[in-house]
């Protein structure tokens, strides 16, 4: 049976490598652990790893890939990480009183400290949605907003909306979606939360035009997922609509200024001069795609990009 899990991170987990991709445990936590292969987990933070500039907390969310022995120490294993996603905001183990984790919590309301000892901890699928609301502010500033369920979670083999190759594969998939919506200040079209997540998975948190790959140390990605055609525009959360850009890249191809082709060449609007793309971050000549077909840009979204969006 698939469970989400938390995973304490420790001094174990740093000499090996960084935690999106590995994350080292005791032996001792196996069962645990082993119980989320294929599965979401959320990285904590505890209160004896904290740094000033890096609260106690659950802060990050990966999946666990598989298992293997840590060669080099007996006694530990290696989870392989991937689609890591650091959360908006680390969120405490309590707020106002609430315990997101049960067990951490006694029946006299003082704090469970074997719990909070144990390096991975089983989650009840409640408990994971409450952590990742909570930390995807995006998502969980809505208070009406229900958390689907760990079952809606992408996992690995087949991200989100990508179950049905074909589906990528025909003419006009999907050109437009109609979207629920959602009412704060203003209304707008619903955005699932899944698809940053599984789109930054498909693209290995990279650039697809610059190859950049940089991590700042709360461990939040400089790229981020854009849609090719906007959600305003009935752009659908599709992986195939979805690519990885720096931030500033992500802007100038919402602006406009940058394309691409049906062959992925990267197009650049005909009025800049080459003065004007001065302290621009060089470019590919192509774009860089995941490995997969049905994950790559579908040219019904790019065709509309440029037809639409583009400066040409």
């Amino acid at each position: 049976m698939l469970v989400n899990s938390v995973f304490t991170t420790n001094g174990d987990d740093v000499p090996g490598g960084r935690i999106e991709t590995r994350y080292v445990f005791k032996s001792a936590n196996l069962n645990q652990a082993e119980a989320s292969i294929g599965h979401w987990i959320i990285y904590y933070r505890p209160t004896r790893r904290a740094r000033a500039a890096l609260p106690s907390g659950y802060f990050a969310m990966a999946q666990v890939e598989g298992i293997d022995l840590e060669p080099l120490r007996p006694g530990y294993r290696l989870a392989r990480m991937a689609g890591y996603r650091g959360f908006d905001r680390t969120v405490p183990f309590k707020e106002d009183g609430h315990y997101y984790e049960a067990a951490l919590r006694r029946a006299d309301a003082s704090r469970n400290r074997g719990a909070f000892g144990q390096g991975v901890r089983n989650l009840h699928k409640d408990e994971f949605g409450q952590i990742v609301a909570a930390g995807l502010t995006a998502v969980s500033a809505d208070a009406s907003w229900q958390f689907p369920g760990s079952a809606a979670l992408p996992r690995p083999g087949h991200l989100y909306a990508a179950e049905d190759p074909a589906l990528f594969v025909q003419d006009e998939p999907l050109l437009s979606v109609p979207r629920a919506i959602e009412t704060r200040q203003v209304s707008r079209p619903h955005r699932d939360w899944a698809f940053p997540v599984v789109v930054m998975a498909a693209y290995d948190n990279r650039c697809a035009m610059t190859g950049s790959r940089v991590m700042d140390r709360y461990g939040r990605w400089e790229a981020e997922a854009a849609h090719i055609r906007p959600v305003a525009r009935g752009g659908p959360d599709l992986v195939c609509n979805g690519i990885a850009f720096s931030r500033s890249v992500h802007w100038m191809f919402d602006a406009g200024l940058l394309s691409i082709a049906d062959d992925y060449t990267i197009l650049v609007a005909s009025r800049l001069r080459p003065e004007d793309r001065r302290g621009w971050p060089p470019l590919h000549e192509k774009l860089a795609v995941p490995a997969r077909p049905e994950w790559r840009p579908h040219p019904s979204f790019l065709r509309f990009h440029r037809e639409h969006v583009f400066e040409g």
